[in-house]
């Protein structure tokens, strides 16, 4: 179960016991609050707390107090140029606190995002679940001959199976291991602290999150792209939804300007230009290199 019935009932409380509130709310992140999105086999997403919405990006950028008489499309407007010129400042008004629980080789990859505020579940003080991220057979795969942190080919039939038998008794066997470590029936045992060294990276932990909306969508850039590692991915698109019902014109923009954007080098930008005008461009008379040139023609085609 991703939530532990004490977690739930937490959530149902806090669901149930609405406040009166002087400050902007945002009311897609209002219907977001507490709730547990499921991601993975055992980890979820739970938005605790946020600030700021839509129209907190267009005052901040004018230094302004209340809506005034600007429109809604004056707002987006706004929102939309701030993004396309890489004005971040007024993004950085909006903070939102995530509850998150993934497996710990993902924490790895997230936490190297270090412009958020983290508090991670401690294992020093409490016992960690028996709680193991166990890959779907579609999302096992060989390691790709192209990409040396990326996959290739799926693995298939009887393949598949070994190595899913050895994830699950690895994982089991390591945490039989760290019970039996510990302090309990009457033996002094392992300190906890010690005791965790032997379980697996794919045991879960848990956080909160801390982030302000322009880290949080430059995070968002990086890990929800197709080749970012799936395991965070999953994360990072459960984060758009919640981030586009949250403040949807900054979202927009961002999809515009940043995740469905392309980016040109002054090399590409020579060979598109030189292309248009007629000229054969290879990628030896190009300048760029060829992983440059292989995401040049995957953009733009041969």
């Amino acid at each position: 179960m991703p939530l532990t019935h004490e977690q739930q009932a937490e959530i149902e409380s806090e669901r149930a016991t609405p406040r009166q509130t002087l400050r902007a709310v945002s009311p897609g992140m209002e219907a977001r609050l507490y709730t547990a999105h499921p991601v993975l086999d055992h980890g979820f997403v739970r938005v605790i707390d946020y600030m700021g919405d839509d129209a907190a990006i267009c005052q901040a950028a004018r230094v302004s107090y209340g809506k005034g008489t600007r429109s809604v499309q004056n707002d987006e407007g706004l929102i939309r140029y701030l993004m396309r010129h890489w004005h971040s400042t007024p993004f950085e008004m909006c903070e939102v606190k995530f509850h998150v629980k993934l497996p710990v080789f993902v924490a790895r990859q997230w936490i190297r995002h270090r412009t958020a505020n983290v508090n991670e579940y401690s294992a020093r003080y409490s016992i960690l679940d028996r709680e193991f991220y166990i890959p779907r057979a579609e999302h096992l795969a060989a390691q790709s001959t192209q990409n040396n942190q990326g996959r290739g080919e799926v693995l298939q039939g009887a393949e598949a199976e070994r190595v899913l038998d050895l994830l699950r008794e690895d994982a089991m066997r390591s945490y039989d291991h760290y019970e039996s470590m510990l302090s309990q029936d009457g033996q002094k045992g392992l300190a906890r602290e010690l005791a965790r060294m032997n379980l697996p990276a794919n045991i879960y932990t848990q956080w909160y999150w801390k982030v302000d909306l322009h880290n949080l969508l430059h995070f968002l850039r990086l890990r929800a792209d197709s080749h970012a590692q799936y395991e965070i991915r999953a994360y990072a698109d459960l984060m758009c939804d919640i981030v586009a019902d949250w403040v949807p014109a900054a979202f927009a923009a961002f999809r515009d300007y940043r995740m469905d954007a392309v980016s040109l080098s002054a090399q590409g930008a020579e060979a598109l230009r030189r292309r248009l005008a007629g000229q054969v461009v290879t990628q030896e008379n190009s300048g760029m290199g060829a992983r440059e040139w292989r995401e040049f023609v995957e953009a733009w085609g041969e």
